[in-house]
């Protein structure tokens, strides 16, 4: 479909979606988001292997679009923030691993933005805040994805002062997985797909779902529901496949992915 506020390209196995409003800082408007959510479902029922979570212009994303809350009632601000919610939920349940390029500022929802996406890369030049701590709206749906990423000292921290941190402690705190030069941002998400699409694309998907249901689990249930998952899996055509090559020392041929 034609988009107003997103670009996606498809390049070789991977696919990349830009927010692409940088005008508005590529503030997430209701439209803007309903457009994202249409892109990650279309990409997600793609042959992609991977995605690519970008932003154009000078900022990553500077959060929702206060233009669209200033004068909203209560039903017209739970409608976005519910909005909000399905596209952050949608990131973590298409089946290819989702990473997030981060190349200057994300705030609020920005920054909730990289903590929803399955991994994080960052220039070293980027920033990362939660600033609703500074002002009279907290940012309370934010700090879901936040304090899952980086614990909850520092995510009461983050979320009290509203300052910004550099891309260095967004590291140090988990928020992001690798920081690289600005110069280098490109080739080092592509480096980072290509090592975690190796492999069979069917497994990753039950992996990645798999992961997201058990990792707030408590101990016994995670595991009663992990080998009941990985019991099932084992009978799947890229597992027997994978083990008869490993047996065999030969490269496996899987019915979808990388070698």
């Amino acid at each position: 479909m034609a988009y107003e506020h997103v670009l996606v390209q498809h390049d070789g196995d991977f696919a990349t979606i830009t927010m692409n409003r940088p005008d508005r800082r590529n503030a997430l408007s209701l439209e803007h988001m309903q457009e994202l959510i249409q892109a990650f479902t279309e990409v997600g029922e793609s042959d992609a292997l991977g995605i690519v979570l970008a932003g154009s212009g000078k900022v990553f994303c500077a959060g929702h679009d206060f233009a669209d809350v200033g004068e909203a009632d209560l039903g017209e601000v739970r409608r976005l923030l519910w909005t909000c919610t399905e596209l952050m939920t949608l990131m973590q349940s298409v089946p290819q691993p989702v990473v997030a390029k981060v190349h200057a500022l994300a705030t609020a929802a920005g920054c909730q933005l990289v903590a929803s996406a399955d991994l994080a890369i960052a220039a070293d030049t980027a920033g990362f805040a939660v600033p609703g701590g500074k002002g009279g709206w907290f940012c309370h749906t934010p700090m879901v994805a936040v304090a899952r990423s980086v614990g909850r000292k520092r995510a009461f921290e983050l979320a009290m002062s509203g300052d910004v941190i550099d891309a260095a402690t967004a590291l140090q705190w988990g928020l992001v997985n690798r920081v690289a030069p600005p110069a280098q941002l490109d080739s080092a998400t592509q480096d980072l797909l290509e090592r975690v699409t190796r492999g069979s694309a069917e497994s990753k998907a039950m992996g990645k779902h798999a992961l997201y249901a058990q990792i707030d689990l408590d101990q016994p249930k995670a595991y009663a529901y992990a080998v009941e998952v990985m019991a099932a899996t084992s009978q799947l055509p890229d597992a027997r496949e994978g083990i008869a090559a490993f047996l065999g020392k030969r490269k496996p041929q899987w019915q979808r992915g990388r070698p």
